[in-house]
This record gives structure tokens, sequence and C-alpha cells, in this order.
């Protein structure tokens, strides 16, 4: 179990998850990983671990062959269930009592008993447990729920962005994402607070609603920088001033504000065309997202704990003032043209922002293009070879299998993953020198001219043999 606590985040707040409602209340000062079942009123109590029936006590069949599945082997009609459901019967006696009422239950082998009490417990036991949020279970959940707001990046795809990013403690990155602030998140985990990330975004502010779901502390939030995209042509031209971010429509305040708002703007293509196949459990109440966004800034008040509107203009002042300050720190560090790697994995087009965010990378340093489409990265590449200051260039697709690992009954699983997008990776290399500095060609060209040729190499004559 993790040392960890719960947080009071959840404190007096409703969840519904999995067709089935129940209150945070109780989880406080319990450790991660504890189970707790559902009771009554959606509270939630710890569960106290059973001992499992011995294989040696159970009674098992020899095969499957003589079982029919005609509907009438549980003498259990969906009434009685419901009947003592509406008796406050627990899940775990309702699952005894279907497996006691079943006339074909002991004639079944005994992996077919595992995998039907596995079924029957998934349906009739309200069990919880509470998992300390990381990189895998957020990217996980995301790919299977919403997909659409992470540009369909599937886990594994987002495991090769680090690893080819060289995503580590002490780096200083450089990220441009549209994916929720997952990508985001999974870096500021890999790096663990040391060094700095740099996030660039489009629009009036960054959307960091899944980096808040990673519940980091605030010494993560000192090593994390955002600049506005909109504001990197300036930046490499070295036309940049403080007076064009003052000129910012939108300060921190409003943003952190409209932050679901500009997800939701960010996001509405992927939603539409994702609505279908997602169904209306891949939705999120507005209350539990605007919670979630909020939560990131433990300085937030509501509207009416601001107090009058003379101490609200002065906060939102303030939070302008130290936005502002936090992008002239972001354009210190993009002018230094050092960054450590650089990783982007956005809906817009791979190559302008590619062949601008380059500058910013130092020599032999990682970087990684994601895409959910093969066309825009071979777009990209042909680019980048134009271009040169590049090597190493791959474009690659992962491919993913799952396999059931059990007891006797490992194998791959029937059905896969279609797709996880396409990455696009290489390294930095400085630009030719020749090319750059005309002085240097000219001394080229002299010791060209001043080399020594080599002697042809004379012909030597067969010797004539004697007949």
């Amino acid at each position: 179990m993790c040392s960890k606590r719960c947080k009071s985040s959840g404190e007096s707040r409703k969840v519904t998850f999995e067709k089935q409602w129940f209150y945070l209340d109780n989880i406080i000062g319990h450790s991660y990983g504890t189970t707790f079942e559902v009771t009554n009123g959606g509270s939630l109590q710890p569960k106290k671990k059973k001992e499992e029936p011995t294989s040696e006590t159970k009674e098992a069949g020899t095969d499957n062959r003589n079982i029919i599945d005609d509907g009438k082997s549980q003498k259990l009609t969906q009434d009685d269930i419901k009947a003592l459901k509406d008796k406050g019967i627990k899940g775990e006696e309702i699952v005894q009592q279907l497996i006691e009422n079943s006339t074909t239950f002991r004639d079944k082998t005994e992996f077919a008993q595992d995998k039907y009490i596995k079924k029957k417990k998934k349906k009739y036991e309200a069990i919880i447990t509470v998992v300390k949020p990381s990189t895998r279970i957020l990217s996980i959940m995301y790919y299977a729920r919403e997909p659409g707001k992470i540009n369909h990046m599937r886990y594994d795809t987002l495991a090769q962005m680090l690893t080819l990013g060289n995503v580590r403690a002490g780096n200083k990155m450089i990220v441009m994402e549209t994916c929720a602030g997952l990508v985001l998140g999974a870096m500021m985990e890999r790096m663990g607070g040391f060094g700095s990330i740099i996030q660039l975004y489009p629009g009036g502010g960054p959307v960091r609603a899944a980096t808040a779901c990673f519940g980091f502390p605030k010494s993560f939030l000192s090593g994390l920088y955002e600049f506005p995209l909109n504001k990197v042509d300036s930046l490499l031209n070295g036309t940049f001033s403080v007076e064009m971010l003052a000129s910012e429509p939108k300060d921190s305040a409003s943003v952190e504000e409209s932050n679901g708002t500009l997800e939701e703007k960010q996001t509405s293509e992927q939603d539409n065309e994702d609505s279908v196949a997602e169904g209306p459990e891949s939705h999120h109440p507005p209350e539990q997202e605007t919670m979630e966004i909020v939560s990131q800034d433990p300085e937030y008040k509501e509207p009416k704990e601001r107090g009058n509107k003379k101490d609200y203009i002065q906060e939102k002042q303030r939070r302008q003032e130290e936005q502002r300050k936090r992008h002239l720190e972001a354009a210190a560090l993009l002018s230094e043209r050092n960054a450590d790697g650089l990783i982007v994995a956005s809906r817009f087009h791979p190559t302008p922002l590619l062949l601008s965010l380059l500058d910013f990378v130092a020599p032999s340093r990682p970087f990684v293009v994601y895409c959910q489409y093969k066309e825009p990265l071979l777009e990209c590449y042909t680019k980048l070879r134009e271009r040169g200051g590049v090597i190493n260039l791959r474009l690659s697709e992962t491919w993913l299998r799952n396999y059931q690992v059990l007891p006797d009954r490992s194998h791959p699983k029937l059905l896969m993953s279609g797709g996880g997008g396409y990455l696009l990776s290489g390294f930095t290399v400085a630009m030719d020198n020749l090319k750059a500095d005309p002085s240097l060609k000219s001394n080229a060209s002299t010791l060209e001219s001043n080399k020594t040729e080599e002697p042809a190499a004379k012909k030597r004559k067969c010797p004539e043999s004697d007949s």
C-alpha cells in the first residue's frame, strides 16, 4: 500500500461510476489501494478480506461438452434477484445464492466456475478500490472512454514518446500538446519535480484537465512554465517585448475559470466524431469537470467567497502580473535555445510547428512528434530532410496485442487495437557551418585548390609466358 493518504478534496462529493453512485467522505484517511464496499445510501465502508475456498473443496466437472446454454439452468428469476436487492442483501450473498440455484454450476470445469463467479461479482457486488493516479491509469482511462480528447493517442504510444524524447529528471523540455494535459502530466511525473518544462499553448490559456488529476505537489509546479504559441515567431525574430504580453486578451484568472470551456472548444470536432462510438457514459458532468480543473489551484475561491468587488479586482491584477512574470521567465528560457528535448502532440499540422520549435532545441537532442494520421508526418519528414539539421529520422507505428496471463490458460486475446497513432522521431545536429559562414567556405576552397593530387596508378605489364 502507498504510505500517502487520500486527500480531502473528495469530501461531501457524489461520484457516479459504472452505473454506481457513492460519496467519498469515508475514504479520507485510508491508504491508496484500500477496497471499499458501497452500502445503502451511497456510503463507502472498508471491505474485509475473506479467505477463498481452496481448489480441494471445489466440486467441478471434467469438461463442458454436455452443458447446454438454454437459459433454464438458473432457478432464480430477475424478480427474485430484485427482491433480494430491495431487502438490502449484499452482493456477495446474492452471488452465493445464484451459485446454489444453478443446476449446471457443479458440472462446469474449475476454470469455467471461476469465470462464472467473476462475472457475477462484477455485476452484483459494488466494490470500489481507490488507487493512486498515474500516467498508465489515466492514459488507459482516456483512451477507453474519451479518446478524442487525447487525439486518439494509445497508452503504449505515450510510453514510446517519453522514451524517445529522453524525458528524465533535470532536463529542460519543451512540449506543445492539445491532449488535455495528459502528455504534460506524464512528463512531470517522469521528471519528478526536477528540471523545467516549457508548455506552448494555443488560444487563451493551457488546458490541464488531465494534469490536475495527477495531484502533483506545489514543488512540481515551480518548474512548469507556459508561453503562448502566437508569440513564438516574435521570439524567433527578436521582436518580442513585455508590451506584447500586456496586450493579452485574457489573464490567468479568466483562463482558469474558462479552462473547461477552452477544452470543449478545442475538442469539439473530435467529440462530434466520437459521440456515436463513446456513448453517454463517456461524458462527465460539468460539476465534476469544473472541480477537477479548479482543484489544480489551491488559492482559487468561489465567487461567493471572493468578498467585495475591490478585492476581486486586486486578486485579478495580482494573477495577471504573476502570469506576465511567468511568461517572461519562459521567454528567457526559450531564448537560450538549449532545450534538451521537444515533444509535439497536437491536433494541428506538425510541419510548421516542428520547423519553428526546433530552433529552441540544442544540438544532439531528441525530438518526437505525434499525429493520429501518417500523411502529415510524411510531409514533415520530407521537409526536415530538405531543411537539414536533423539525423536518424524515423517514422514508426507501435503494434499492441493484449495477453491473458492465467495458470494453464495464457494466450493472446482475440480482439486488439486497430491503431494508436504514429510517431516521427529524430535528433538535432548543428547546421552546416560552411553554408552559414562564407569566410569558412572560401578558406575551404583554398585548401581544396592547394591539395596535391595523387599520382595515377602505374599500369604493370603482364609478362608474356613462353609457349
